[in-house]
């Protein structure tokens, strides 16, 4: 690594991003981010006040996952990428290659301006747990040897983005001719939860959000792998500067969580601060019941009594990371979408306790 490299990171509005980018920041590097529009001050200005001590100000360049030509220019001079940016849709998409086509296109153009720019010595890609393990719990532990069946009926098009995008990097770089090869590692998270630093979009915040307001009144006995976001950052910190995290993947996983779990912390914290998450469980026999007439619940309703399992050995032996606790990340992650606007404030609301 030279002195001062140049790091790139893609989407760099994202959940993840955005910790990625204020982790890069706090260590000293040069950051590069990519939104896909630089017009709307108000949209971007948050992120040149990720770090306000930064050692070198925040540069931000425009590129779009569907438009190959944006990224030669975005790549140019960086020693390092972090490639984060993915389509995450909010609801299933009328079809699958809506989801499917940006993530892998969009990987494939940003590694081809990589291979060409000959300046980047490693790629940083964020998959994730459901390229290894899909939906609906297993009997052992899934290890980063292990990828997602896509043809098990519950896999949704997303699932079957980040498998297929995943894929891709991995066919890409084994196909390099020598004079273009580059490093790649790739960071595999489980459900992420944690605090927002700006917005709250995504599966992660519905689901918290709708747990917290009682939106869901009864809890589906459905179980997630969870990790925390700035986890997820350290894991992408780590996968760049040590050398034995190229040609890796890297589940990102603390223990698995049920529903009811995550509302009794939920209720612990803010039950006093006028929030009232739901205490009762749905029966099995009607998730069981939906489940016909449902291919997710189908896949969901294995989740019943098969828990989700993902051996984190390599997250805690290699990359050296002490994930934070699940307990913390919720708690987090609320605060942050209750002072964000994205949950209303109640009337006994007291905020974090930092402040």
């Amino acid at each position: 690594m030279s002195d001062n490299p140049l790091i790139l990171v893609t989407g760099a509005s994202g959940f993840v991003a955005t910790h990625v980018v204020k982790l890069l920041q706090e260590k000293g590097y040069r950051v590069r981010g990519t939104v896909r529009s630089l017009k709307n001050v108000e949209k971007v200005k948050h992120l040149y006040e990720l770090c306000p001590n930064a050692k070198h100000k925040l540069e931000l360049v425009e590129a779009d996952l569907t438009k190959d030509d944006s990224w030669p220019s975005a790549v140019a001079g960086c020693e390092y990428v972090h490639h984060v940016a993915s389509p995450f849709p909010l609801e299933e998409p009328k079809t699958e290659a809506e989801v499917i086509e940006p993530a892998v296109q969009g990987t494939l153009g940003v590694l081809k301006a990589v291979a060409k720019a000959g300046s980047v010595k490693r790629v940083v890609l964020t998959s994730s747990c459901i390229a290894i393990a899909s939906i609906g719990g297993n009997k052992e532990p899934k290890t980063e040897k292990d990828w997602t069946n896509l043809s098990d009926p519950g896999t949704t098009a997303y699932g079957k983005s980040k498998h297929l995008a995943e894929k891709a990097a991995w066919d890409f770089v084994k196909d390099l001719p020598a004079s273009e090869k580059f490093e790649l590692a790739v960071v595999n998270p489980n459900f992420i939860m944690g605090p927002a630093l700006h917005g709250a979009s995504g599966t992660s915040f519905t689901l918290i959000k709708q747990v917290l307001t009682r939106e869901l009144p009864l809890l589906p006995h459905f179980n997630i792998g969870s990790c925390d976001v700035r986890d997820v950052a350290a894991a992408h910190l780590k996968c760049m500067t040590l050398p034995e995290a190229a040609g890796n993947r890297h589940i990102i996983f603390y223990r698995t969580m049920w529903l009811k779990e995550i509302a009794d912390i939920l209720r612990a914290e803010f039950a006093s601060q006028g929030y009232h998450p739901p205490s009762l469980s749905l029966p099995n026999w009607a998730l069981w019941l939906a489940s016909w007439f449902s291919a997710t619940l189908a896949s969901r309703y294995k989740s019943v009594t098969l828990p989700l399992y993902f051996d984190n050995s390599r997250m805690k032996n290699v990359l050296k990371i002490d994930p934070i606790p699940p307990e913390k990340s919720l708690v987090d992650m609320v605060y942050s979408m209750i002072e964000g606007g994205h949950i209303p404030k109640t009337d006994q609301y007291r905020g974090p306790p930092s402040k």
